[in-house]
């Protein structure tokens, strides 16, 4: 890549951690929530994770991806105690402000969820009973123009969830060489059109840099033609947004330390919402729940050394038609989830 580098460290730019109450506030400080408590974000699949994870008193449940805190606030009034993290200190702030009068029964850590079992160790909270994993971005990310996440609203051309992370969009488009540029669009976005794209870019920034998401949005859209609803620049904003935050990267690291962290019979559940993320958690889920594996050389299957889930449902779980109709955004979530055995 020309002179850009991607973080793989789920602790960069982060940090030390710093935990809920007064501690998370003050770090927030330069991020003060802009919205009323009930519109900042709608949890997806709320119900199903109850039902998965079934929380009650005594239990510890670590929510990877706290936000607004609407899946943390349903574990908590269910009489569990939470630990939560998020990378945007937005959401700590907004989340603690929020959750305040769970006392101590919620803690809340400015970190990436691959963290978790550095998390758990250094709040001594671990092993948990629970693990949701609520992936991609928020509501408040796509709302807010002046974070960069959105091709509809005119802002700059950021993406960062962690907004002392070093790398955003912008150094991405203008800086990454055309060959990465269609390697990020194509294994990130699945955009056909990633050398088009890419070239437009360049030839585009070669003039003056791209700063804005707007301007991006355009660009994209003169090279592609407007088809079937969607946006032409879709797939290159949520590739941009992938790579940015290093978001399979985290992921995986995430998947492979879950089990360490959760007690025999905890849940692990995780949410998606684009098929990469959901190939890479079937794929794991799979393999980690199989009790056999098999090859064509052996002349019988052996006990799988990897089995730690027992996989209860094998097909996703897609939000309902009501849900589907009270926030459109839930229309692609999947949950999938899985035991520790």
């Amino acid at each position: 890549m020309g002179g850009v580098a991607l973080s793989g460290d789920p602790f960069a730019a982060l940090g030390p951690m710093s935990e809920g109450g007064d501690a998370a506030s003050r770090d927030g400080a330069d991020a003060k929530p802009s919205r009323e408590l009930g519109d900042y974000h709608i949890p997806v699949l709320r119900e199903e994770v109850l039902e998965a994870i079934r929380p009650e008193p005594g239990m510890r449940i670590f929510d990877g991806t706290l936000g607004g805190g609407g899946h943390s606030e349903a574990f908590l009034r269910a009489g569990a105690s939470v630990i939560a993290c998020d990378q945007d200190l937005e959401a700590i702030a907004f989340a603690t402000r929020r959750l305040a009068s769970f006392g101590d029964r919620f803690t809340a850590v400015h970190a990436n969820f691959a963290a978790m079992d550095r998390i758990l160790e250094e709040t001594g909270l671990g092993p948990v009973d629970g693990i949701l994993l609520d992936l991609g971005v928020s509501s408040r990310h796509l709302d807010a123009a002046e974070r960069g996440f959105s091709f509809q609203k005119d802002g700059p051309l950021d993406m960062r969830m962690n907004a002392r992370a070093e790398l955003s969009a912008a150094d991405l488009v203008n800086d990454a060489d055309e060959a990465e540029l269609v390697r990020i669009f194509r294994e990130y976005g699945e955009e056909r059109a990633s050398r088009r794209i890419a070239g437009a870019i360049v030839k585009a920034r070669a003039e003056r840099r791209i700063e804005r998401t707007l301007e991006l949005a355009d660009l994209v859209a003169s090279v592609l033609p407007r088809g079937g609803g969607k946006h032409p620049a879709t797939r290159v904003f949520q590739a941009l947004r992938i790579a940015v935050n290093d978001e399979l990267g985290h992921l995986a690291m995430a998947l492979e330390k879950s089990a360490g962290c959760l007690k025999p019979g905890g849940v692990l559940a995780v949410i998606t919402f684009h098929s990469l993320e959901d190939r890479m958690v079937k794929r794991f889920l799979r393999r980690r729940s199989d009790k056999t594996i098999d090859r064509p050389e052996w002349p019988a299957p052996k006990p799988n050394p990897e089995r730690c889930f027992d996989l209860v449902v094998r097909k996703p779980i897609a939000p309902s038609a009501e849900e589907q109709g009270a926030n459109p955004r839930a229309r692609s979530a999947k949950l999938r989830w899985a035991v520790r055995v």
